[in-house]
């Protein structure tokens, strides 16, 4: 006999709808969701039920397992550890963005993600994982060994999506060179002479290698049916670039005139959650506010803070910038379709039973959480129906 859970008494966001109510789960999918409470079941006192996050691009496995510079972690514990962090946030479903692409001085960069990816299937297939894993490989196209790399590790089944990306500065997300000389100065306490030998250096791989690695990552791609991205596009030419090797997301795209055109191109807009949070971009580039404003924003993706998904949601919900149900959207059903899981994502009959229970806490408002921003506490988490956390 199937068992059957019963979550009760509940705010249940839907996707078109908020209903105080009941969700039946049994075989690790929704199979009822009924208004008001009922006799039986686990009481939710009234906290929202929404929807597994699904995430797209996070980079925290990597910091797990280099928490600080030349020091590195046992991966199976890295890998247990940033896990939890992830369910703790409400995420079910997780595409762990991990580099490939080795540049000046970075020995250790592409040697590493076959390493996180062995841990990510070992930690999986032996049931210790709370969410469900998926590899996104972050491919700096600039770099002499990333097809070498890609070719080594991107026909693993677990490697659901790659992310063209060129960090090269002048261009993109440092189109200001002067911020690319804060970041790596702070970062990497260059000196001045070695941050202009640095940016020469990488202004010579990425003459040698940009164009002909893009495309030759998007062939490859394209034939193993991985779904693929575009990182930091600023301009027209990016995105037509992008659309010409058939990309279909648009990842942080740093300018409004390129969001709009990835719009135009059919390619769903990605955009990071702190910056929601934040209220604006750390890089000084557009605002995802202003980008949802305009109608040209479809996921939010937690890019280096984990929490900040359901953060965002409850932030543009309480402003009253967009709905609970458009909200969560944006962080479970979009992003759910763009990596083709077309299984969840939602609260609905026949949906996997990925789910999560949020206090809405509405203390004393302050400058990051002013009058009408709950702050979202996470109470708990269920992956096909067993509860993770």
């Amino acid at each position: 006999m199937t068992h059957e859970t019963i979550l009760t008494n509940a705010r249940l966001v839907l996707p078109d709808e908020v209903i105080r109510g009941s969700v039946r789960v049994a075989g690790g999918r929704v199979t009822d969701i009924a208004e008001g409470a009922m006799r039986v079941g686990e009481d939710m006192q009234g906290d929202y039920l929404l929807p597994g996050l699904v995430e797209l691009h996070t980079d925290q496995v990597e910091s797990h397992f280099q928490p600080r510079p030349k020091r590195y972690w046992d991966p199976i514990p890295a890998v247990i550890a940033h896990d939890a962090q992830m369910a703790a946030s409400g995420v079910t479903t997780v595409l762990d963005a991990l580099r490939i692409g080795s540049g000046p001085g970075e020995n250790r960069v592409s040697s590493r993600t076959p390493t996180l990816i062995d841990a990510l299937v070992h930690a999986a297939g032996s049931g210790i994982l709370r969410a469900e894993h998926y590899v996104h490989l972050r491919c700096e196209v600039a770099t002499p060994d990333v097809v070498e790399v890609f070719d080594e590790v991107g026909g693993h089944e677990r490697v659901r999506m790659i992310s063209l990306m060129d960090h090269t500065p002048g261009q993109r997300q440092y189109a200001d060179v002067e911020a690319f000389r804060t970041y790596m100065v702070g970062k990497h306490s260059m000196s001045s002479v070695q941050f202009d030998d640095h940016v020469s250096q990488l202004h010579e791989l990425a003459a040698r290698f940009s164009d002909v690695h893009r495309r030759a990552l998007a062939e490859r791609a394209a034939a193993r049916g991985i779904r693929m991205a575009a990182h930091d596009d600023a301009t027209q030419e990016h995105v037509d670039e992008s659309a010409a090797l058939g990309v279909h997301i648009s990842e942080f795209p740093t300018t409004s005139a390129a969001a709009h055109a990835a719009n135009r191109a059919g390619q769903l807009v990605v955009m990071g959650a702190p910056n929601i949070v934040r209220g604006g971009s750390h890089s000084g580039n557009v605002a995802a506010a202003d980008l949802l404003a305009e109608g040209v924003l479809d996921i939010l993706s937690s890019d280096y803070v984990p929490a900040s998904p359901m953060q965002a949601v409850f932030r543009l919900f309480g402003e009253g910038a967009i709905t609970l149900p458009e909200a969560a959207a944006l962080v479970s059903a979009h992003p759910a379709a763009a990596a083709g899981l077309d299984d969840r994502g939602a609260i609905e009959p026949g949906r996997r039973a990925d789910l999560v229970r949020v206090h809405a806490y509405e203390g004393a408002p302050s400058a990051h959480h002013p009058p009408g921003s709950p702050v979202p506490i996470v109470r708990g988490v269920w992956r096909e129906g067993q509860r993770v956390a």
